[in-house]
C-alpha cells in the first residue's frame, strides 16, 4: 500500500503474507489451498477499515491471520502499538498471550457465539479469567459492568441467560465479551450480517462510538458495500487469496480502477426510481483456490480481458494518492467511456 498522506502509523504491517492448507485428495496425494496469497496491507492505527470480497476470496483467513488464528505459510504481520512490536510468526509463548489481551475478534452469528448455559456476566468475564486479567472477582464485575455500559446493557441484563436477549443485544454482548480485555484491534468478522437492517444500524454507530471512545482499530470484513460505504474510512477489495484494489472509501467508490471492484459496486441497488441501471454482471463462479488460474486470478470473469492477462499476474501498484489497484489495463480503462458506464457513483 502506499504511504498516507497524514503519515498514521500503521497498527498491522502485513508484508508478502501467504496463508496455504494442506488438503488430503487421496491416499498419496495432497493439494494445497491458496487461502490468501501474497498481500501486502498496511492499517492505519486508529481507523475503521474495510475488506470486502465475494465469499471464498479469503477475507475471513486474512482477518484469522491478523489474530494469529491460523498459521502463516510465508511472509510477515506485524503489530506495533506504542512501545509492543511483535511479529506475529514468531511470538512466544508468553507474547502470544499478551497478544491475545491486544487483539480480539467479533463472530458473525451472535447466536452461536454465546453459550447458552452461562450468564451474561460470566460470558462477558470469562477472558478476564482465563487471561488472569483481574486479581478477585470484585475487581472482575467492577470490569464487566463497565463495559457492559458502554455497550449499553445494564445489570439485569448481566443476570439473564443469552436465550432472553434478541439478535441485537446478543450481538452487544459479543463486543463486551471482546472489548473486555481492553484490547487495541479488533477483527468484526461479518459482525452485523446475521442481523434485521434496522439493528444493523445501531449496532455500527456503537462501534464507531466505541472506536472514538476507546481508541480501538477495527478491520471490518464485510460483503455489504452498503455498510462499508456506511462504516469505513479505507477499503481493501480481495480476490481469490489477493489484495485487487484498496483506497480511501469515498475515493474507491466514486472512481474504482479494478474491473472486479466496478462489478461489486454496480450491483449496489439504487433508491433513485429513475435510475437506470447499468450493473455488470459477473458471469462464472470464483476458480478453485486449489487450483487457480495462471496470470490475473480475475481473467475467466473479466469482460476486459487481454492475452496478458492469461499469463502475468499484475502488480499492486500506485493509481493515486493511497490508491493501489491490481490491473494491466486500469489506465485505459478509466479513459473508455463504455468501461466507466459498468460503474456509478455512490455517495460514501
Amino acid at each position: 500500500m502506499s504511504d498516507t498522506a497524514s503519515d498514521v502509523k500503521s497498527i498491522i504491517s502485513a508484508r508478502d503474507l501467504s496463508v496455504h492448507f494442506t488438503l488430503r485428495a487421496g491416499w498419496f496425494a495432497n493439494q494445497s489451498l491458496k487461502a490468501v496469497e501474497a498481500v501486502d496491507l498496511d492499517i492505519p492505527k486508529g481507523s475503521f477499515f474495510g475488506l470486502v470480497g465475494e465469499s471464498g476470496s479469503g477475507k475471513t483467513t486474512l482477518g484469522r491471520a491478523f489474530l494469529k488464528a491460523v498459521p502463516i505459510t510465508r511472509g510477515s504481520v506485524q503489530f506495533a502499538d506504542g512501545e509492543v512490536d511483535y511479529n506475529l510468526q514468531d511470538l512466544s509463548k508468553a507474547d502470544l498471550k499478551d497478544y491475545r489481551k491486544r487483539a480480539q475478534l467479533i463472530f458473525q452469528d451472535p447466536y452461536a457465539a454465546l453459550s447458552p448455559r452461562m450468564t451474561v456476566r460470566d460470558i462477558i468475564a470469562e477472558p478476564l479469567e482465563v487471561m488472569g486479567l483481574t486479581s478477585s472477582r470484585e475487581e472482575t464485575d467492577e470490569r464487566v459492568r463497565e463495559i457492559a455500559a458502554k455497550c449499553r446493557l445494564n445489570l439485569e441484563h448481566l443476570r439473564r441467560f443469552p436465550h432472553a436477549f434478541s439478535g441485537g443485544q446478543r450481538q452487544r454482548i459479543s463486543i463486551a465479551r471482546a472489548l473486555v480485555s481492553n484490547p487495541d484491534f479488533i477483527v468484526a468478522d461479518e459482525s452485523v450480517a446475521a442481523l434485521d437492517v434496522s439493528i444493523q444500524a445501531d449496532i455500527l454507530n456503537l462501534l464507531k462510538s466505541l472506536r472514538d471512545e476507546l481508541g480501538l482499530t477495527f478491520l471490518f470484513i464485510s460483503h455489504d458495500l452498503s455498510v462499508v460505504a456506511h462504516i469505513c474510512d479505507h477499503v481493501a477489495v480481495m480476490y481469490l487469496g489477493r489484495l485487487v484494489e484498496t483506497a480511501p472509501t469515498r475515493e474507491l467508490f466514486a472512481a474504482p480502477r479494478h474491473p472486479y471492484t466496478k462489478a461489486l459496486l454496480s450491483a449496489i441497488p439504487s433508491l433513485d426510481p429513475d435510475h437506470v441501471s447499468t450493473a455488470q454482471k459477473l458471469e462464472g463462479e470464483i476458480p478453485s483456490p486449489t487450483n487457480p488460474p495462471p496470470g490475473c486470478k480475475f481473467h475467466t470473469r473479466c469482460p476486459f480481458v487481454i492475452d496478458r492477462c492469461r499469463v502475468e499476474e499484475p502488480a499492486l501498484e500506485h493509481s493515486g494518492l493511497e490508491h493501489d489497484v491490481a490491473c494491466h489495463r486500469w489506465r485505459e480503462l478509466a479513459e473508455d467511456p463504455i468501461a466507466r458506464a459498468m460503474s456509478r457513483d455512490v455517495d460514501a
